[in-house]
């Protein structure tokens, strides 16, 4: 199977919440934070802005994310540093087990280069060994947790959270 990334668009919006609803449900069923209803305004801005992405395989939707380059009350005075951030990871059920995780890191270290990045950043709020575990095999470093202080402005599942912070230092070719 041929997988291509893409910037979603406007008319991904419903597949995109669909993805969000799916993954928050599973969340419900693991974890005790999970991710809120995300609101439509945030993901346009996102898609308008072509900080919204998706792996795309025979014309479906297989994966989303998002990306920004500063994410300051996540990861404080590292924000200085030169970094993509991952958000908001989404796979479709029909094609788990695919290392979708795996192709998003490849893309994302091009795109960092390509942006003059040194880092590519991710966290996820708690702990949770199952994912530190999986995201440090897909190439990240597990930097530890961290309680964040400044969460106004921040998705609901951000409020009083502790979060699992990853990073990966990238060499210039």
């Amino acid at each position: 199977m041929k997988f291509q990334i893409q910037n979603s668009k406007l008319t991904d919006i419903d597949e995109i919440f669909r993805l969000y609803k799916i993954a928050t449900d599973f969340q419900k069923t693991r974890f005790i934070v999970h991710w809120p209803e995300f609101d439509k305004s945030l993901i346009a801005t996102e898609i308008a802005e072509n900080r919204q992405w998706k792996i795309v395989a025979d014309n479906t939707i297989a994966c989303i994310w998002a990306t920004t380059f500063n994410d300051p009350q996540i990861w404080e005075e590292k924000n200085s540093d030169p970094a993509v951030y991952i958000h908001r990871i989404a796979t479709n059920p029909d094609f788990r087990g695919q290392h979708l995780v795996e192709q998003i890191v490849a893309w994302a270290k091009i795109y960092a280069l390509e942006n003059k990045k040194q880092f590519v950043r991710m966290d996820t709020v708690g702990d949770n060994p199952g994912l530190i575990n999986y995201y440090t095999k897909c190439g990240f470093d597990f930097l530890g947790l961290l309680k964040l202080k400044n969460t106004t402005g921040l998705p609901a599942h951000y409020k009083n959270a502790t979060v699992s912070l990853f990073e990966m230092k990238l060499s210039a070719k």
